[in-house]
């Protein structure tokens, strides 16, 4: 069965326990792990045994699960020092992965951008970037495999993988059963594309549908540039999107994400309606 979780970043608690104390008073057991959320960094240098143990204890204590926890670099970073020190940090994070009691990092296919890695640039289209990327995800998987986790990342059009046909590319390329997939129906439409919905939609999961650990739930809106949205509030179709999530045998967490708290109860009184239904489109 589909179940809605969120990301805990989305509260702004000075505490673990607090962020998930929020979490359970929505009444949800499923969260996306950022280490912000355990007074770390996103990406620390180093994660001892207390820090870890204490994140698992938490999240049992509270009856939460931990579907993931953020290990988002930029994987073709223009300068290769930056991508070298996001993959050392990636192996920290791995190595205290279960522990924590994660077994899934989530990551960011990267960009050339070297300000931002959730911003395109026109060198992401490049034989090089993309060569950089390969390399970057093969280090990875050493990681994944030397830790027994899996690593997910998400099409997204500011990133490399910009699409579901690229994020195939790399799933073929790489063939290895570590590499999965988060599914974020909103960062699959440019501006312009929302009329496209259906054909961008049903590409996307018939290429990368039986690789989906992971869903989001946000929406987003058309201007010049796309605009992220709180889940129900924008133009992404959720009932095409969960009926395409039915129909490929996902029956994981649905992550909401990119809304401010004073958003997620409407957020996901929507999404628990739309899941009540039977998806049809």
């Amino acid at each position: 069965m589909i179940t809605p979780g969120i990301f805990c970043k989305t509260f702004g608690r000075p505490s673990l326990e607090q962020t998930l104390d929020a979490v359970k008073s929505y009444g949800l057991d499923i969260i996306q792990l950022n280490l912000v959320c355990a007074g770390l960094i996103s990406m620390p240098e180093q994660i001892d045994l207390e820090a870890a143990y204490r994140i698992r204890l938490a999240s049992q204590e509270r009856g939460i699960s931990i579907a993931a926890v953020s290990g988002t670099f930029n994987m073709i970073h223009p300068d290769v020092r930056v991508r070298q020190e996001g993959l050392k940090r990636l192996g920290y994070l791995a190595a205290m992965s279960h522990e924590m009691g994660v077994s899934t990092i989530t990551l960011c296919s990267g960009t050339r951008n070297p300000e931002d890695m959730w911003k395109a640039h026109p060198d992401n289209d490049s034989d090089e970037a993309w060569q950089d990327l390969i390399r970057g995800m093969k280090e990875a998987l050493i990681i994944a495999e030397a830790y027994d986790i899996v690593l997910a990342f998400e099409p997204e059009k500011s990133n490399v993988i910009d699409c579901a046909a690229k994020g195939m590319r790399l799933i073929d390329t790489l063939e290895s059963s570590r590499l999965k997939v988060v599914m974020d129906g909103a960062n699959l439409f440019g501006s312009g594309e929302s009329d496209r919905m259906k054909e961008i939609l049903e590409e996307a999961f018939d290429l990368l549908g039986k690789h989906i650990v992971i869903a989001h739930a946000k929406d987003f809106a058309e201007g010049e540039e796309v605009e992220f949205l709180a889940a129900g509030t924008g133009s992404l179709n959720y009932d095409m999107y969960l009926s395409l999530l039915r129909k490929h045998s996902f029956d994981g967490p649905l992550i909401l994400h990119g809304l401010h708290e004073t958003q997620v109860a409407p957020s996901l009184q929507f999404i628990r309606e739309k899941i009540k239904c039977d998806g049809s489109y």
